[in-house]
């Protein structure tokens, strides 16, 4: 065989050895392109697994300098060659999104351009205030704090819930939640209504009728309850005390409704003078409940609530020892030696106020 394709070849005029010889080199030079660009294309070139963040309104230059900047590119070169050929280059999507060690361009940019992101697990909790809370989502989320102070404070949206603006934290239920990163403030807040639809279920919404109570009354009252305490077990039997004051007409007389009224959580002792100011949450000076919750209750503490004890204490005051439990009454003059011992301590570590 080799024979006849030598003698054969010697046959050949020269131009068609030149012929011959340029078809070879030039399927080597193809083969070899087309090596090349599918190793471009199917090659491993993600260094190490990740979540990519793309701002909005971010082109494809800040992409390729966030994956540069994270090494995340082993050759950025074939990133940008492909890109190019999948006009991924001319849209890029916001979010954030987990890639994977050992993955190729074109997985890493099918899912770029799917625009299919991972969620981020949201956890908030022990929020008092709505500038806390929105600075604990702008951890979390792309929008700053100021985006979602104004967003929680706005009462166009509040009024479209059907909520005013003070009882507009009724719907914030603290959990851990898995949300997209480049979540508005606006659909945050349409999420968390979700959640609040959710979390009231007909069992939920029974026991508070039971008790008398509307969902906003449950979240108002638990808000307090949770200033008042962190022992669980005492939970439910603080909460009786205020549905029974409020079943009495009394006034809740709730410390924690001062210290918000005032700015100031961290008072110790709740002077005469602090009780004469002109606030909705004064629940010395106003009967009945404040406009809306003082804090954003946990789920434990709205629990508490509807499942409150039943009992006859009327009164309820720190144990002296600081332990964080209470002492209970049912009557004003039990209640105030039990004030007048913890007042003697206070005295005694020389706490004035």
């Amino acid at each position: 065989m080799d024979l006849t394709i030598s003698s054969k070849w010697k046959t050949l005029p020269a131009w068609g050895k030149r012929s011959v010889v340029i078809v070879f080199v030039a399927l080597i030079i193809f083969g070899n392109w087309s090596y090349k660009r599918y190793n471009a294309v199917f090659r491993p070139n993600i260094r190490k697994s990740g979540m990519i963040y793309i701002p909005t309104g971010s082109g494809f230059e800040q992409l390729l300098d966030s994956l540069k900047r994270g090494q995340y590119l082993i050759d950025s070169k074939t990133f940008q060659w492909v890109a190019s050929r999948k006009n991924f280059d001319k849209k890029v999507q916001p979010g954030a999104y987990m890639i994977k060690k050992g993955w190729n361009n074109n997985q890493l940019i099918n899912l770029l351009r799917s625009g299919i992101q991972t969620p981020v697990k949201v956890t908030f909790n022990n929020i008092r205030l709505r500038e806390d809370l929105a600075g604990r989502l702008s951890h979390y989320l792309e929008p700053d704090s100021t985006q979602f102070y104004n967003a929680l404070n706005n009462e166009k949206i509040a009024t479209d819930m059907g909520l005013t603006c003070e009882s507009f934290p009724i719907i914030i239920i603290p959990n851990t939640y898995e949300i997209y990163w480049n979540t508005s403030p606006a659909e945050f807040i349409a999420r968390m209504k979700f959640e609040f639809d959710r979390f009231w279920s007909t069992d939920r919404k029974n026991k508070a009728a039971q008790w008398g109570l509307t969902p906003l009354q449950v979240v108002t009252i638990a808000s307090i309850v949770q200033e008042e305490s962190n022992k669980s077990d005492e939970k439910p039997r603080i909460a009786g005390v205020y549905i029974n004051r409020i079943k009495h007409g009394w006034p809740l007389q709730a410390d924690p409704t001062i210290k918000y009224a005032l700015g100031n959580f961290q008072l110790k002792r709740i002077l005469s003078k602090y009780l004469t100011i002109d606030s909705p949450y004064n629940t010395y000076k106003f009967a009945g409940l404040p406009p809306g919750p003082i804090n954003f209750p946990d789920i434990a503490s709205v629990d508490a609530v509807l499942n409150a004890e039943h009992h006859n204490y009327m009164y309820f005051c720190a144990k002296e020892d600081f332990s964080g439990h209470h002492n209970f009454a049912q009557t004003l003059a039990e209640h105030s030696r039990n004030a007048a011992r913890y007042q003697t301590a206070l005295n005694r570590i020389k706490i004035w106020k």
